[in-house]
């Protein structure tokens, strides 16, 4: 999830995590078989799939799921799965990206389509709204990785371009073409990283009040909890104090 609120990402984490395990391990694992589809199934030669590998791990993924993904592509008894993005607008506003890895267009355009029109949202054309963000490479780390300062020294001297840390994780921002260099550097100083990946960076943010955030937050939810979807991002700020209002 791409917009801010530090009181959403611990909800998260606390109440819906063991629900959302399988969905996880779904999408990680449909990552890792088309990175390994469209590169070598060699990690060590194919960034693109060394990236999801460590994601899947972060996420405490099992060593045979893993397995199994690569295995899938190797076997080329795998899905089509095609890349594809929506874009649209959220309650307020928000602008909101979608990203997906789908076998079934039709199937996913509709839902994606339904998830905005029944939560105050609306999808639009593709480029609606992906001029306001920026496209780059991010990098998280768990707070436990180290203090604020020690990341944002290990970051600048690996290649990055951006650090932001806050209580729960610290977030690498790079450019979009040394995604891999710098996370490959940061992996030799500081371990491999709980998430890389290509992102959307809102150029600016928009605060969302108390009347349109829980709309917001449900349409967001509906979105991540479809099984197509791989990453949902947005330019949305919503406060602590609101999300406590919402909880």
């Amino acid at each position: 999830m791409a917009g801010h609120s530090k009181f959403k990402n611990i909800m998260h984490r606390k109440g819906a995590q063991d629900k959302k395990r399988s969905s996880m391990f779904s999408k990680l694992s449909r990552e890792i078989t088309v990175a390994a589809k469209m590169g070598m199934p060699d990690p060590d030669m194919n960034p693109r799939l060394r990236l999801a590998i460590n994601a899947a791990k972060a996420q405490s993924m099992p060593k045979d799921n893993i397995q199994r993904a690569i295995d899938k592509a190797i076997g080329g008894d795998t899905e089509n799965y095609e890349e594809i993005r929506y874009e649209g607008y959220g309650p307020g506003g928000v602008a909101i990206i979608v990203e997906a890895l789908t076998d079934n267009r039709n199937r996913t355009a509709t839902n994606v389509r339904t998830a905005f029109s029944k939560n105050g949202g609306n999808l639009g054309a593709s480029g609606a709204v992906s001029h306001g963000f920026d496209r780059m490479g991010l990098i998280t780390y768990p707070a436990s990785a180290g203090d604020a300062d020690a990341i944002f020294e290990a970051a600048l001297d690996a290649g990055a371009e951006d650090v932001s840390s806050n209580e729960d994780e610290h977030e690498i921002w790079t450019a979009m073409d040394a995604l891999h260099e710098v996370a490959k550097a940061l992996e030799g100083k500081i371990g491999p990283a709980e998430g890389a990946k290509l992102a959307w960076k809102p150029q600016t943010t928009v605060e969302v009040d108390e009347s349109n955030a829980a709309t917001l937050m449900k349409l967001v939810d509906t979105l991540e909890d479809d099984d197509d979807v791989q990453t949902v991002w947005g330019n949305y700020e919503v406060s602590d104090e609101v999300m406590e209002k919402l909880g």
